[in-house]
């Protein structure tokens, strides 16, 4: 069975934003909603040993979704590629799922009334295309695609590299995972 991933190599990524650009493009995203924003630890070291790490952050897809469990009116969805979603017909904008998400990775978009967030690109994605973030990243620092076919990239990474996941004690099970190392050095 197919299940999306999503792999996000630090030592490649540069935080140039590209992906938050492409991904408010795609989305046609208000000002005030941002699906996937880029952080920043800051500058580290003395000149001229002066390096930075950047954590693009999205929705982490999580296998045990706390947002989809919570929703009163089954709007959060999870469908069987792992792909979590909402469905804006059904969302009555009690923002229950966005308290619930620890990643922060909901919004509110008060102008239509319902929660938006990151679908990995679902409609791409189910077309055979990647998501828009993902082909617009010139560094190559996100890859994407089924974590169960062992000839993917994502599975070869997981499986070779030591990645990281975030909050993996809250017992999420996030499919987004990370190459840690310092930005621009891939």
């Amino acid at each position: 069975m197919t299940r999306y991933a999503m792999v996000i190599d630090q030592r490649r990524c540069i935080g140039c934003q590209s992906c938050t650009v492409a991904c408010r493009t795609w989305n046609d995203l208000p000002m005030d909603i941002i699906y996937n924003p880029v952080v920043s630890k800051g500058v580290e070291g003395e000149w001229p040993n002066v390096h930075a790490y950047y954590t693009p952050m999205l929705c982490m897809h999580c296998e045990k979704a706390p947002c989809v469990l919570c929703c009163p009116a089954g709007a959060s969805k999870k469908d069987d590629d792992g792909i979590v979603w909402v469905d804006p017909n059904k969302c009555m904008g009690c923002k229950v799922c966005a308290q619930s998400c620890p990643y922060g990775a909901r919004s509110m978009n008060h102008k239509e009334g319902y929660i938006r967030k990151c679908t990995f690109c679902k409609d791409r994605v189910r077309e055979g295309e990647m998501p828009y973030c993902v082909n617009t990243c010139h560094q190559k620092a996100r890859i994407f695609g089924d974590l169960d076919d062992p000839n993917s990239e994502v599975s070869k990474l997981v499986g070779s590299l030591r990645t990281e996941r975030l909050l993996t004690e809250l017992g999420t099970e996030p499919q987004v995972y990370y190459i840690p190392d310092l930005g621009g050095q891939g």
